[in-house]
């Protein structure tokens, strides 16, 4: 099959530039409002947009679609240039790229603190080198700052386009030169690799599903397909009408029908991508759907959806910061307006100087200029990740308050703690007793154990400083969002197995090497209610109630098992109870406070948190009694006539939300120091 276009299609993707002497189509801006208004309703919050999200993938196949038109007619008029080609890429995309990174800059830099800075930096440089979407990708660990509060995230869809046009054209020239009769199997060919690969991640590691380009290139396969003869062209005009209507009838189910909890991309993405694939295939002009895509107040919002798309995230992202909590239905409604209104500008005055050949700035001060800019963003980036988010920003007292934000032990970081990135201690690690050393080290028998997730690590340099003390040995067995539960169900979906497999290998290492003292502790809480804390950190709001559904039949049921199968094998069980959860991240909440002259007292009321603990206390205490396990409570020297502790001594004792600090933890050694001491060595093993 020839590299020939169906029929002259104008304008080109989402984040691409019209083509002259190519048909304009208004029903493909038309489409492009269609996609971005959800998107932009979904952030905000506003209600009934669950699954807003999905006009990114419109995007990727309004995207592909007008790419392959484009490029393959050069090609097949043997006048494609890549110089060219990128420079109408450059034209299209920095002006308003590198104005959103500019202002959200200097934005982040006034308000953002120094690990939201040193993370907004890292974000800087990738969106920069569009490179962002593997950034994000890498910032999926169990301790990075939430999506909401990273203000280019967003960024990752510009990455995937700008890498697959990378890739993109000079796959059409190697075909147009060695297979030119093969384009059409050949690209369906490679969308089938892409969509199943998509489908299988999505149930593994569904962030690298999300983020990365060779998981996502399908959808725009989709839309480039469509640019070939690969299917008989509608006449009819009623046919042409029909599938227009299908189209736009299946994005609004996708838009209206998922929600976070949809497993996405995937097969669910389908539903958008086929939509928007009808919607361009049919090419209506005259039916119901044409005539709304194509009116004006629609084609408008397409023409900017560009530059809406671009700045609506940082606005959203900074206005919570400056509010310190998440939005209300109005405040949502306003940063729309108010992005509607920069978007036209930022389209008028930023991105149309630069647009086409005619464009005020020629070839080389373009070129040069774009170089300029991706060295002064990476440049800057540097900087701040060089200088840790740059703390001198903040008054001496605050700075010193938000260094508890890095106050952790080598057990909360890899090599010691296992990271939901897979970084730490395989189970074949922990099989062979490769692990971190607890208490004193040089012996080959260890009289306890420490096995749990993230608040294991936390806790652990308590454990440790009370078994030096009493001249002990243990091992630190910790992953995060991985309970000591082996083969409960948990959220995500993808946690289960990961989390069986780790929790697998300890027990078989407790087993292999007789380990008397063994150690549970645990986010209780979280997983009794299958749930943390609503809007947990920067956008905690006490008034909000926490989460008290009962939701704990596995967690009892697991728990109950593994108790009863470490004592009949011999071994004592230490059930710790969670510390009490703050909420805010305290070290940036304390900070906060004092810049702004306010109480630094920010802790959770100690009715909300005596109501959050009940449930899984209750459970601890009662399998407690059953099997004769010992417990250790924390949250009485956190907690004390009806009220917590933020913060001691000046400083706050939580490095985060829920994870207290280092400093605080070796503080409880005297909790377990009674119980270590009565610990004995197990029978001595091999030297592994």
């Amino acid at each position: 099959m020839n590299l020939v276009l169906r029929r002259p299609f104008a304008q080109a993707s989402i984040h691409g530039d019209g083509q002259a002497g190519l048909t304009y189509r208004g029903d493909i801006d038309g489409l492009r409002a269609l996609a971005v208004v959800p998107v932009i309703l979904y952030h905000t919050g506003i209600p009934g947009f669950g699954g807003g999200f999905v006009g990114v993938d419109v995007f990727f196949v309004i995207s592909g679609f007008l790419m392959a038109s484009v490029i393959s007619g050069e090609i097949t008029r043997g006048g494609f240039s890549l110089l060219r080609f990128y420079e109408r890429r450059i034209r299209r995309i920095f002006p308003a790229l590198f104005a959103v990174l500019a202002a959200s800059s200097i934005a982040a830099w006034f308000l953002l603190m120094p690990a939201e800075l040193e993370y907004f930096a890292r974000s800087l440089k990738a969106a920069a080198l569009f490179t962002s979407n593997i950034q994000f990708e890498k910032e999926s660990g169990y301790f990075d700052i939430g999506a909401q509060m990273k203000p280019l995230v967003h960024t990752w869809s510009l990455a995937v386009e700008e890498q697959f046009y990378i890739l993109f054209p000079l796959l059409l020239v190697a075909i147009n030169r060695f297979a030119r009769r093969h384009t059409v199997p050949i690209l369906i060919g490679l969308l089938i690799v892409s969509f199943v690969a998509s489908a299988w991640m999505v149930f593994h590691s569904p962030v690298a599903a999300f983020y990365l380009l060779q998981f996502r290139a399908w959808e725009l396969l989709v839309g480039a397909l469509i640019a070939f003869d690969a299917v008989p062209t509608p006449k009819r005009s009623t046919m042409r009408g029909g599938l227009a209507a299908g189209g736009i009838l299946l994005i609004a189910l996708a838009v209206f029908g998922f929600d976070n909890r949809t497993l996405f991309p995937g097969p669910a993405a389908l539903l958008p991508c086929i939509g928007a694939a009808l919607v361009i295939y049919a090419h209506d002009e005259q039916g119901p759907a044409s005539q709304i895509l194509r009116s004006k107040p629609v084609v408008f919002i397409g023409l900017i959806s560009y530059s809406l798309y671009l700045w609506h995230w940082p606005v959203i992202v900074f206005s919570r910061e400056m509010a310190g909590r998440e939005l209300s239905l109005l405040h949502g409604s306003l940063i729309v307006l108010t992005s509607l209104a920069i978007a036209a500008f930022s389209w008028w005055f930023i991105e149309q100087p630069f647009r086409g050949r005619n464009g005020r700035i020629g070839r080389h001060s373009l070129f040069a200029g774009a170089v300029i800019v991706i060295a002064v963003a990476v440049s800057f980036g540097s900087h701040m990740i060089n200088d840790k988010g740059v703390p001198s920003r903040l008054p001496v007292d605050a700075r010193n308050v938000y260094a508890a934000t890095y106050d952790e032990s080598r057990f909360s970081v890899p090599p010691c703690f296992a990271d939901s990135d897979t970084t730490g201690p395989t189970p074949a690690d922990i099989r062979m007793g490769k692990l971190c050393p607890l208490g004193i080290e040089g012996s080959n028998n260890p009289a306890f154990l420490v096995w749990g997730d993230s608040h294991s690590g936390a806790m652990a340099p308590a454990i440790d400083a009370a078994a030096t003390q009493t001249g002990v040995t243990g091992l630190f067995a910790g992953h995060s969002s991985c309970p000591p539960l082996p083969g409960v169900q948990l959220t995500p979906r993808g946690d289960t197995k990961r989390c069986g497999d780790f929790n697998g290998a300890v027990r078989d290492l407790i087993a292999s090497r007789h380990i008397p003292l063994v150690f549970l502790i645990a986010y209780w809480p979280k997983y009794v209610h299958d749930a943390e804390l609503p809007n947990e950190g920067v956008y905690f709001d006490p008034s909000v109630p926490p989460p008290l559904e009962d939701r704990s039949a596995s967690v009892v049921e697991t728990l109950d098992r593994l108790m009863g199968e470490l004592t009949k094998q011999g071994d004592k069980v230490v059930l710790v109870m969670d510390v009490p959860e703050m909420g805010h991240y305290m070290p940036e909440a304390v900070a906060k406070a004092m810049i702004a002259g306010r109480s630094t007292d920010v802790a959770a009321p100690w009715d909300y948190v005596e109501k959050r603990q009940a449930l899984s206390r209750a459970i601890l205490a009662r399998l407690a009694e059953k099997y004769g396990a010992a417990i250790i409570d924390p949250l009485q020297t956190i907690c004390s006539n009806g009220h917590c502790d933020a913060v001691r001594n000046g400083l706050p004792i939580y490095k985060d939300a829920d994870h207290i600090t280092a400093t605080m933890a070796r503080s409880l050694s005297p909790l377990y120091a009674p119980l270590l001491s009565t610990a004995r060595q197990s029978p001595a093993t091999p030297n592994l």
